[in-house]
């Protein structure tokens, strides 16, 4: 998708209601500290369009940003973040669960996993939500020139074994430097956005 123009539109808080969009939305969830704010960046060809930050836990609203007027592209919170309140975590988490259950134009959810190591227990619990809420989730692993090329493999077998992930399941490994897995990323949300039929808005 070449994007024309790109902007974040509505932002949602603990206590907001859900937006009644009629355009496709796309998320990406992933724990505080994997980067995602850097990938959509990338994938949006924006140096500063979410906002990236060395202190984790940084995005605490459900952004949607715009793209072309023809999709909403959600950036979810980022979860596991160590410094925050288990009241907080709490507040976010029930804030996701309600967006994955209440969204009735979400096609799908890109969870994003840092390569280099071993799923945490939140990265399970996320991918087990979503894929409770209905969803397959399209896994990212994240940081990808942090590891040496010989190593990757070995890597993505650790993720698809540490979350017991579905056969079949897309995984794309994602450097946020050199931008490799931009162009596949795309392209399964371009597949996302022509192959379902539009859901009916009640």
């Amino acid at each position: 998708m070449i994007i024309k123009n790109v902007s974040l539109e509505i932002v949602c808080g603990v206590t907001s209601k859900l937006p009644k969009n009629t355009m496709p939305e796309i998320a990406f969830a992933g724990k505080s500290n994997v980067g995602k704010s850097s990938l959509i960046n990338g994938l949006m060809n924006r140096k500063s369009l979410a906002r990236t930050s060395a202190q984790p836990g940084k995005t605490q609203t459900i952004n949607f940003y715009n793209i072309n007027d023809v999709m909403y592209l959600v950036d979810l919170p980022g979860y596991g973040y160590a410094k925050a309140s288990l009241a907080v975590k709490e507040q976010w988490g029930k804030m996701i669960e309600r967006y994955l259950r209440g969204s009735v134009q979400l096609r799908a959810v890109f969870l994003l996993i840092d390569i280099r190591h071993e799923p945490s227990a939140n990265d399970k619990q996320m991918y087990e939500w979503i894929v409770h809420n209905g969803y397959d989730p399209i896994i990212v692993a994240t940081k990808l020139d942090k590891i040496n090329r010989s190593q990757v493999q070995k890597h993505l077998k650790m993720i698809r074994t540490g979350l017991n992930i579905k056969p079949g399941t897309v995984i794309i490994p994602f450097s946020a430097v050199t931008k490799q897995g931009r162009d596949e990323i795309w392209e399964q949300m371009e597949v996302l956005l022509t192959d379902r039929e539009e859901p009916e808005v009640e």
